[in-house]
Order: C-alpha cells, then sequence, then structure tokens
C-alpha cells in the first residue's frame, strides 16, 4: 500500500505545478482584464445564455416604447421601404402623441425626392430626435471589446444631421450573432460619436452625458461599463417584451387613434418579416434590432441590466488564479481520492454563485475559472497517477525483494496482518535443522565462486523440499538451515510433515551431491529434528526487526545434528516427533537404532531414533 506521503508528487514538482498554473492562469486574468477575445469567451457566451434564462425575462421600464414599421404596416403601404414622407407622417404623430423623445433605428443615407426628405427634416426637427448611422468595420480582425474603431461609415443625409442628432447602431455580437454589448462611444473618420442608445437617452434626459473610464452618468445617473465604454446587453425577453405598437396607427390612412406617448421616448423601427437587420437571443432566435437597440435604451434609463467593469473582471481574474493555484496544490498534495471531489464541489459552487449573482445583474465569468483551473489540475492529476503508478511498481518490486528476506509463508502473515507477532507467539511446532558434513574442505577445494553456486543449488533443493510438504525455512546458515513446521498457517499434522520432509531431503540431497561428484568421501548430509513448543516472535530494534523461532524445541533439533555426527546417522528424529505424528513410520522404514542420549546444556535426555546413509540408500532403491 502507497503511504500518503510517499503518493504526494515530489516538491519540486508540485512548485513547477504550481508555477505553470499560475501563468495560465495568469496569462488568461491578464487577457480577460484586457477584453481580449479569446477561447474563453467562446465558453462563457452559452454559459451567459444559459444563466440569463435561469434569472429568467425582467419587465422593461415602461418610459421606452417601440413604434414598429411591421408586417400590417409595411401590407397597408404596398411594400417595404415606406415612402420618406410616409415615415414623416409617422414621426409627426409620434411627435403629436407626446414622445419626449424619439430615436429612429433607419439608415437614410440615399437621398429620395427632395419633398420627401424636406418632408422628413420639418418632422425631425419637431422632436428631439437621434438617427441612425452605422460603422463598417475590418473583418479580417478580431477585434478587443476594447475601443472599438471603424474602417469606414454610412452617414445620415446631411439635412437630416442638421436636425437631429446622430448615434451608430452597431452592435457587438459573439461568435454566434448573439448581442452581447452595445458600444456607447466609438471612434470614426469623423472622431468619437456616440452609440445609439447613448444619444438617445442623453435626449430623452435633456442632458449631456458624461463619461468616466468605466461608466457613464446621465442626469446623475451611474451605468457601470465594460472596457472601452460597451453596455453589457440583458436581453429583457422575447421579442415584444418591451412596449410596442405598429406605426400604422400613426399613419392618417389608417383611421386608428394613435396611442399617447406622454413621457416616453419612442423607438422607431423596422420589425416585419425578412425585412431589417435581426439577431438571435435566448429567450427569441428571431429579435429585431430595433429591439436590441431599445433594450439597450432601457437599460440606461435604469432597466434591468448588467454590470461587468473593471472591478467584475479583475475579481474574475484574481479567482481564477486563485483557484488554479489552490486547485494544483490540492491535487499535488492531497489524496486524490479527497482532492477531485472537493474541486469538483468548489467549482460547483462557484458555477451557481456566478447563476445567483447573474440574476442579480453581476456578469462574473463562468469560463474563466474553469478555463485557468481545469487544464493544470487534470494535467497536475495526470502526473500524481502516473507518479502514484510508479510508486507502486516500486513499492511492489521493494515488497518482493524484501519478502525474499523472510519466509513466503510469514511475509504473507504479516502483509495480511501488520500487527501479526507483535507479541511472541507461543505454539506446538516441528523443527528441522540440516546441515552438509565435510563441507568446509569442500568449500576450501571449490573456491568462493564454485562455492557460492554449489550452496546456491543446495539451498533450491531444501526449498523445493520444504515448500512440497508446507514447512517454512526460517534461514539459512551457510551450509546449513532451520526449517519449522506449523508456525506459519493451520496445517494439519506438522510433526508427519516435518518427518516426511526429512528423508525426502535426506534422498534428494545424497542424490545431488552424487551428480555432482561429492559422494564417497565428500559432504554427506545431516538432519536433527524434534517436537515440542516453540516461541514465535519478531527479534530486533523497533526499526530493524526479524521473525525467530526460539525455545527448547529448537536447541534440541540444533543438537540432534550432533547426535547424528556422532553415531554416523544422516537423521536423527526425537521419539517425540514421531509420536506426535498422525501416521506412522512405516515407509521410512524401522530405524537403524534408537537410543536415550544426553543432550549438553539440557538435563534431561531424549529418546532418538536413528537412520544411517547406507540404510536410506538401500530403502530408496
Amino acid at each position: 500500500m502507497i503511504t500518503a506521503r510517499l503518493a504526494r508528487l515530489p516538491l519540486s514538482a508540485v512548485a513547477a505545478a504550481t508555477l505553470l498554473a499560475g501563468i495560465w492562469a495568469g496569462w488568461l486574468g491578464v487577457t480577460h482584464l484586457a477584453a481580449e477575445r479569446s477561447f474563453v469567451d467562446r465558453i462563457e457566451e452559452p454559459l451567459a445564455d444559459i444563466r440569463l434564462l435561469i434569472a429568467g425575462p425582467r419587465p422593461p421600464p415602461a418610459a421606452v416604447i417601440i413604434v414598429a414599421i411591421d408586417d400590417e404596416t409595411v401590407a397597408a403601404e404596398n411594400g417595404y421601404p415606406l415612402a420618406r414622407d410616409r415615415i414623416a407622417e409617422v414621426v409627426r404623430g409620434i411627435a403629436a402623441a407626446g414622445a419626449q423623445a424619439l430615436a429612429v433605428d433607419i439608415l437614410f443615407i440615399a437621398p429620395s425626392t427632395a419633398f420627401a426628405d424636406r418632408a422628413l427634416a420639418d418632422a425631425l426637427a419637431a422632436v428631439p430626435s437621434v438617427i441612425a448611422a452605422a460603422g463598417q468595420f475590418d473583418r479580417t480582425r478580431e477585434q478587443a471589446i476594447a475601443a472599438p474603431a471603424t474602417a469606414d461609415e454610412l452617414w445620415p443625409l446631411a439635412p437630416l444631421t442638421r436636425v437631429a442628432s446622430v448615434g451608430l447602431v452597431n452592435v457587438s455580437t459573439d461568435a454566434g450573432g448573439t448581442p452581447r454589448h452595445l458600444p456607447l462611444v466609438v471612434g470614426t473618420t469623423r472622431g468619437p460619436v456616440p452609440g445609439f442608445a447613448l444619444a438617445a437617452t442623453a435626449l430623452y434626459h435633456g442632458t449631456e452625458p458624461v463619461l468616466g473610464s468605466a461608466s457613464v452618468t446621465v442626469a446623475g445617473s451611474r451605468i457601470p461599463l465594460d472596457a472601452g465604454w460597451h453596455l453589457p446587453l440583458r436581453v429583457h425577453g422575447s421579442a415584444k417584451t418591451i412596449a410596442t405598437v405598429s406605426a400604422l396607427d400613426f399613419l392618417s390612412t389608417s383611421g386608428a387613434r394613435p396611442p399617447s406617448l406622454s413621457g416616453r421616448i419612442a423607438v422607431l423601427g423596422v420589425t416585419a418579416t425578412a425585412v431589417g437587420d435581426t439577431f438571435g437571443t435566448p429567450f427569441d432566435p428571431v429579435t429585431p434590432g430595433v429591439e436590441i437597440q431599445a433594450t439597450g435604451i432601457a437599460q440606461l434609463l435604469g432597466g434591468a441590466g448588467l454590470v461587468r467593469d473593471d472591478r467584475v473582471r479583475r475579481a474574475d481574474a484574481t479567482l481564477a488564479v486563485l483557484l488554479a493555484l489552490g486547485g494544483t496544490l490540492l491535487v499535488a498534495l492531497v489524496p486524490l481520492t479527497y482532492a477531485l471531489p472537493v474541486v469538483a464541489f468548489v467549482l460547483f459552487l462557484i458555477l451557481g454563485a456566478t447563476a445567483v449573482l447573474f440574476g442579480h445583474g453581476i456578469w462574473m465569468s463562468a469560463a474563466l475559472p474553469l478555463a485557468a483551473s481545469m487544464p493544470p489540475i487534470a494535467l497536475t492529476a495526470f502526473a500524481r497517477q502516473m507518479h502514484e503508478r510508479r510508486q507502486a511498481g516500486l513499492m511492489l518490486r521493494t515488497e518482493e525483494a524484501l519478502r525474499r528476506f523472510q519466509p513466503a509463508a510469514l511475509a504473507e502473515r504479516i502483509a495480511d496482518d501488520p500487527t501479526f507477532l507483535n507479541a511472541p507467539l507461543e505454539q506446538m511446532a516441528a523443527v528441522l535443522f540440516v546441515d552438509l558434513a565435510g563441507f568446509t574442505s569442500q568449500s576450501e577445494r571449490l573456491g568462493p565462486a564454485l562455492t557460492h553456486a554449489f550452496l546456491k543449488q543446495f539451498h533450491t533443493l531444501v526449498v523445493d523440499d520444504i515448500n512440497a510438504h508446507q514447512g517454512v525455512v526460517m534461514n539459512f546458515m551457510g551450509d546449513g538451515a532451520m526449517i519449522v513446521f506449523g508456525v506459519a498457517d493451520d496445517t494439519a499434522d506438522p510433526a508427519g510433515r516435518a518427518f516426511a520432509a526429512g528423508f525426502a531431503l535426506a534422498n534428494d540431497v545424497s542424490a545431488w551431491l552424487e551428480r555432482q561428484g561429492a559422494g564417497g568421501g565428500g559432504p554427506g548430509i545431516r538432519l536433527g529434528l524434534h517436537f515440542g513448543t516453540v516461541s514465535l516472535s519478531r527479534l530486533g530494534h523497533e526499526i530493524h526487526q526479524q521473525i525467530s523461532v526460539s525455545g527448547d524445541t529448537v536447541n534440541v533439533a540444533s543438537r540432534l545434528m550432533e547426535v547424528a555426527k556422532s553415531a554416523g546417522a544422516t537423521i536423527a528424529a526425537s521419539m517425540d516427533l514421531i509420536e506426535a505424528m498422525d501416521g506412522t513410520i512405516d515407509d521410512a522404514g524401522e530405524p537403524d537404532e534408537v537410543r536415550m542420549v544426553d543432550i549438553r546444556g539440557r538435563r534431561q535426555s531424549v529418546n532418538v531414533a536413528l537412520w544411517r546413509q547406507a540404510n536410506l540408500d538401500a530403502r530408496h532403491r
């Protein structure tokens, strides 16, 4: 299992990930503050539409009314465009209805008849009016929101500009054509020109607007603006949400009584099907351009708008940087199972907060925190996973290497239960000691390299035979080994398995020695076996321990090898072990001798059965 410390990225990697996250988020933040269009805006646009729909329609101020050249008007006038003198009659009707100001969202760039043009000029002079001009922009390059400047303009006729103000009707849209901002000041070939909505609002109040660095003040009312004196648009609803009347009502031929426009600003424009400009909005895919201009005028008159000024953009950038840095550090240092849900929850809270704020007229970016934080967090999470996989592989290889220094069965027990043997464990077990007789002279003859190879083959034989009888090789001692049965599992008959393993080992090692040409006067094998109570424990320092089996049973088994040597025997097994077996010794045959022997350092004698190699070989054949 990987520890939390090992699973964390190295501090150098954490520092690099944090630095890259800061650079990435900082660059996006600077771009956002400069109002430069980027991929973040393409993400933000649909998110803004969703929040607009969540907030729902808003009632516009009653001071704004649209006088629409609609389908009925076009049908009554036998087509579009309407004769300019007929438009003049509509304007006179609006003035007679008491309109406080008039904004005409129609381009009058080409002359008509002298009579008609003069009639329109006279009509516009009767009411404070603003007429439309349009800027033409260089479409080969994408401009920032800030400081729009035209390449050329379409100006209204000079006689009309002498009696009416002029405002540019250009709308700033996103890539999908949805209107997002109205520029309130545009740089033109004739110098700065106010936007149509700002000029109309100023006429309505009868005062000049005062532009600040990030706001405009009209009649004492300060309206925060986005970069470059852009007014963020908040469409009130579908088409005709703003009060709309037909232009036909103001023509004498209709016979209708015009509605009162007292104290209101009338916005005259075209809404007839397939005539004039239209825009798609979240509320209505076909919204007339005059409705967009009327929306801007309504917002400047105190209607429900959106605040997205430099303070909001700074808050966006700050939040994006903090989220990118915090999320990256969290993913780099905290386990991913905790870090990723926390990051997801924080992002969910931020999206929810932006939706709530949008409903209250604060347009904070939902896309910028996502774009600033998700790439570095995702890359850091990927790097963390790769690091954890490498650490897991390293830990697995380390564990496999360390297991070689402990008996496999005991290593498995400790891996499954790390508390195994925290306290010593006493139980009945069989102990087998084995060594090679005459090995010292053999190693002198072979030399170090061949001795190592010789011992490796011997140890392999021991492990194979012991594993076949479910024993545990506790340790190798040069040419010998200590083996126990019954300490690492609950397999039955440890004494019987030890007895069978001893005879198998004696036969296999003897045969191997013969194949090595070490028979005759060469090394032989001796085994001592005993059964009784042993103590299984961890010995050593707190930070350096090994598993050990100790007790009188271990000492007796070790001494029995000396008994076998003195008696010229290969196997010396205590009668305690033979009596503890579930089976009999028939397969091994009767021992060559059974005697009571004194064990050095022990008061009690031990009854021992001895088997000599010659007889073992004869029985084996």
